[in-house]
């Protein structure tokens, strides 16, 4: 990975491992990355990942890929399968270390009758709104279930029934016995045991009651010998329960929980049940649109996962919560595809133009450079004839005084092939522009200047005609036009951008584009990046943009 940043001051993560290799607390780091398979991840996780994964290269130590799949009703193997394939785009790798905490149901269910045998769990038979009531809040302390000092062998008892399926779903369940009134409301008496009569992805229907999250995650991580736990802010006044499980249960290690602030991102949101939203009111065309900021959906919008990376390491971690601008984002995806991107000519919104003084019937093949950034890259040939298309956007009929392509009598510089000049307008009935014709000199062939010494000022791109291969191309944008549409006023959905996509259907793109496989990003020169979208064939490809060369969103919200 040796297109990532050079490495800066450690964060405070990387400082208290250091301080537990130097102290001998640790002998090595085992990290691990925790998903709920529940959803597809979003850029939020890649930074979980990126500093889970990353520290155990770094350290030469391991990090597990853990499901903590406890909830089966929200739970698929889809979900499952796509967050595997996107850590492995982003570069990383578990290895043998792939665990689900339903591999642990059996010990976690032991370890929960030993807190009842300590008589630190009992069975609740309180309604969900009951105990939601007792519990207080931050002003108020929680009261006592009636239920809170029955006996251990009738909670014992109990719990074992509600293993063996006897009773419904919500008709009871197992708390932890810790402090009613404690400050910390995570620790007045959390449950640790719901009854849910659901099949489960791996388990099938072999249990009917299921571990909560809080009571879960910590003992997975002691089975897994997890040296440093790493989880993000919200989870900071849940690290109390996290160590009272860990002090009260015999578990094999001792985990520590710390805390960094997540990767929040300007006009989006990155909610999994807002994305899950997005999707299902078909307001994106699934969870791989490129417009979410879902890891599936970046990636086929042609974001590489080299800028992901980087851009992972630039905002750093810190225990500070803040928002970071797409725009560093996309500079990021710039700053990889530039290097990497191959160029193409592609015309987006085309017009056609007749080279008059070119031989009809003649094609010439063109050599134009596959990278300029790269000349290990090589050369291309494209054909070149009478006909070509240029966008029209090239060309004004009575341009201002600093518009320096084409227009009637001025000549401009065709990439890597001709100069051309603008010689006549072709209009229809209602005076639209349908063509031009002008004249080339054969003197300039690779656009080198003539012998005469003159020169223009600008370069444009084209498409032979003849050879032209039609496409369509998605324009995409941010799909919110709100910088924090979960913020504002009203939903969410009140702050969708009604220009986040724009569909080109009539594209003409040089042939050699129609060879490039779904996934791989291109640079349409002039225009910005592209990635060959899976619902292309080489008969009709389809593209979506990527990024465009530079920030024109910034741009357009200052004119506005």
């Amino acid at each position: 990975m040796s297109d990532e940043p050079a490495p800066t001051s450690k964060d405070f993560i990387r400082e208290i491992i250091d301080e537990d290799l130097a102290s001998g607390k640790h002998d090595g780091t085992v990290t691990r990355f925790p998903p709920e398979p529940n959803g597809y991840l979003h850029l939020g996780h890649a930074k979980s990942i990126c500093l889970n994964f990353g520290i155990a290269q770094e350290y030469g130590g391991r990090c597990h890929l853990r499901f903590d799949d406890t909830n089966p009703t929200k739970e698929d193997v889809e979900y499952v399968d796509s967050i595997k394939e996107d850590i492995k785009w982003l570069g990383f790798d578990w290895g043998e270390h792939l665990y689900f905490a339903s591999d642990y149901f059996e010990k976690l269910y032991d370890w929960a009758v030993y807190l009842i045998k300590e008589g630190k769990a009992y069975v609740d038979q309180q309604t969900a709104a009951e105990i939601k009531s007792g519990r207080g809040d931050l002003q108020t302390p929680g009261i006592n279930s009636p239920y809170r000092d029955r006996p251990v062998e009738e909670s014992l008892d109990l719990f074992q029934r509600m293993k063996a399926g006897e009773f419904g779903d919500g008709v009871m369940v197992l708390r932890a016995k810790v402090d009613m009134a404690h400050a910390n409301l995570n620790l007045r008496d959390p449950v640790l045991y719901r009854i849910v009569h659901a099949e489960h992805h791996r388990t099938g229907d072999k249990w009917c009651i299921y571990p909560m999250y809080d009571y879960t995650h910590g003992q997975s991580d002691a089975i897994e010998h997890i040296t440093h736990s790493l989880c993000t802010l919200e989870f900071e006044n849940h690290r109390a329960l996290y160590d009272w499980f860990l002090d009260n249960i015999p578990v094999p290690s001792r985990p520590r929980q710390i805390e960094f602030s997540r990767l929040n991102l300007n006009y989006t949101v990155m909610s999994k049940r807002k994305l899950l939203q997005l999707v299902t009111e078909k307001h994106v065309s699934g969870w791989d649109d490129p417009r979410m900021p879902t890891l599936s959906g970046i990636r086929r919008r042609g974001y590489p996962a080299a800028a992901i990376r980087n851009f992972c390491k630039t905002i750093g971690i810190t225990k500070f919560e803040s928002t970071n601008d797409f725009a560093l984002l996309e500079n990021a995806v710039r700053e990889v595809l530039n290097q990497e991107a191959p160029r193409f000519m592609a015309v987006l919104d085309p017009i056609r133009v007749v080279i008059t003084n070119y031989p009809e019937g003649q094609v010439e093949e063109m050599e134009a450079v596959n990278n300029p950034e790269k000349p290990e890259a090589g050369t291309r040939l494209v054909p070149f004839s009478r006909e070509i298309f240029i966008e029209r956007d090239d060309f004004m009929e009575d341009p201002p005084k600093k518009f320096f392509r084409l227009s009637p009598g001025a000549e401009v510089r065709l990439r890597s092939a001709y100069f051309l000049r603008c010689d006549e307008v072709i209009k229809d009935a209602a005076g639209n522009i349908v063509e031009l014709r002008g004249s080339y000199d054969p003197e300039t062939r690779g656009g080198e200047n003539p012998p005469d010494g003159r020169k223009v000022k600008a370069t444009i791109h084209w498409v032979s005609a003849a050879h032209a291969v039609e496409a369509e191309v998605r324009l995409y944008d941010r799909l919110f036009a709100s910088e924090a549409p979960d913020r504002g006023e009203g939903s969410f959905l009140d702050h969708l951008n009604p220009d986040s996509l724009t569909v080109l259907s009539g594209a003409r793109l040089e042939p050699n584009l129609a060879s490039v496989v779904s996934g791989e990003t291109v640079q349409f020169e002039r225009l910005g990046y592209f990635c060959a979208d899976k619902d292309g064939s080489q008969e009709r490809p389809v593209f979506n943009r990527t990024v465009g060369l530079r920030d024109s969103w910034a741009k357009a919200q200052n004119q506005g």
